[in-house]
């Protein structure tokens, strides 16, 4: 009797140009191999244990009615992430800031540059096109200024970030509020293979059954 072995090909996860939805929440750009929380302000949904305010402009150490937040809350909000082991990751981190970029147009705090497109959050703006208005796979994407993760080095006190209605990069005051991203460096899925590939190991289980058919008619002959 012949076996025959199926194939499965699953189908392609949605995608909107480098950007694939991976499920889960979370979206891969595999442009820069990096994730991002589909959840562009998780933390006014969960802020990790940190307390929030009820004003829109919180004390140090609490996140504001509106999510918003100073740059050293925003690291403890990834810390308490990482903590948490959310997702399955434990090295969650804020968005990096190229500096210098030579595709912006300000490589310093002033002027604020545009069309910046070497760090992590301007590429998002600029290539795949993600803003408040034209969100795409990402929810609550907000319009105002984004923290990175990277300080300005010659202004210790200051740190890059992105406003995500404008594209404008530039550098805020650390004790300033603004809203937070997580993202993850890599991917969150094994890999798959190529259609190549799946096409090869499609063809080679077909010349084997193929073989196991002629041979057993030649058996029963």
């Amino acid at each position: 009797m012949v076996v025959l072995v199926g194939l499965s090909f699953g189908l392609a996860a949605p995608a909107l140009g480098s950007l694939i939805d991976r499920g889960n929440g979370l979206i891969y750009d595999q442009d820069l191999n990096i994730t991002w929380l589909q959840d562009a302000n998780l933390v006014a949904t969960n802020p990790f244990g940190l307390m929030q305010s009820a004003t829109e402009f919180p004390t140090p150490g609490q996140i504001g009615s509106t999510a918003l937040m100073n740059w050293f809350t925003a690291n403890t909000w990834i810390a308490g992430m990482n903590a948490a082991n959310y997702k399955g990751f434990n090295d969650w981190r804020l968005p990096t800031t190229a500096q210098p970029d030579a595709s912006c147009s300000g490589q310093t705090i002033q002027p604020l540059g545009t069309g910046c497109i070497g760090s992590e959050m301007g590429h998002l703006f600029n290539v795949d096109g993600i803003t408040a208005a034209t969100s795409g796979l990402f929810s609550n994407v907000q319009i105002g200024f984004y923290w990175s993760g990277t300080e300005v080095a010659t202004f210790p006190d200051v740190a890059w970030g992105l406003v995500f209605d404008s594209g404008i990069q530039g550098g805020s005051f650390k004790i300033a509020v603004a809203s937070a991203w997580a993202v993850h460096s890599g991917d969150v899925v094994a890999s798959v293979p190529e259609p190549s590939t799946m096409l090869l190991m499609g063809t080679g289980l077909l010349v084997l059954i193929l073989y196991v058919w002629r041979r057993e008619r030649l058996h029963q002959s």
